[in-house]
């Protein structure tokens, strides 16, 4: 079995919440346009200056992702 990866933008500022939530509207137009096999999306409001956007994808598609998105950071997605 395939591990996923959590793939993670970071948004900084007072437009961060709005930005990852519009970022995330992108990452599931690639998750569409790739077929890729995980439509695991979402993002989080840390707090008014900070927010994050991610994507979770398996690490056959890892760096194919990567390089095409350049995501800031990513972490072992666990659900």
């Amino acid at each position: 079995m395939s591990r996923k990866i959590k793939l993670i933008w970071d948004f900084r500022g007072p437009a961060s919440a709005k930005t990852a939530e519009h970022h995330e509207i992108h990452l599931k137009e690639y998750i569409t346009i790739e077929k890729l096999p995980l439509n695991i999306t979402g993002f989080k409001i840390i707090d008014d200056m900070y927010a994050i956007a991610f994507m979770v994808v398996t690490d056959e598609n890892m760096i194919q992702v990567r390089d095409a998105l350049k995501p800031h950071r990513g972490e072992l997605y666990e659900s």
